[in-house]
């Protein structure tokens, strides 16, 4: 059974980081597609980042400069290292893993397997 458990969500200052981690259990295929996704109370759920098995990454127009992913496959665990946070970037944060690495967009619909999500919270 595939498990992903999120860490790291906080509550920040803007312009302050924090790095949250998603730890990966029971996935048992050679390549994969891991992604972050946040959602904001009445918002849709967006896609941040992805990073594929092979270490090939995506970042939404967003974040991109500030945010960035990373994996460490010893731990099968994924990092999203958020800088010069916003208070825009106040959401819950998903964590999601794929099968497919031809697949791997960030799009909700591309990945099977969710984390239950950690908050993060950004004050101006």
């Amino acid at each position: 059974q595939v498990q992903l458990f999120e860490t790291g969500g906080d509550s920040a200052q803007a312009g302050e980081s924090l790095r949250l981690s998603c730890k990966m259990s029971g996935f048992t295929y050679n390549t994969y597609c891991m992604g972050w996704f946040r959602q904001a109370p009445g918002k849709e759920r967006e896609g941040v980042a992805v990073i594929r098995s092979g270490g090939s990454t995506v970042i939404a127009d967003s974040v991109k400069g500030r945010f960035t992913i990373s994996q460490d496959n010893d731990e099968n665990t994924v990092y999203l290292q958020m800088n010069s946070l916003k208070p825009e970037d106040t959401a819950m944060y998903y964590c999601a893993a794929g099968r497919s690495t031809a697949i791997c967009r960030l799009k909700s619909r591309d990945f099977e397997y969710w984390g239950p999500g950690t908050q993060v919270t950004v004050a101006s």
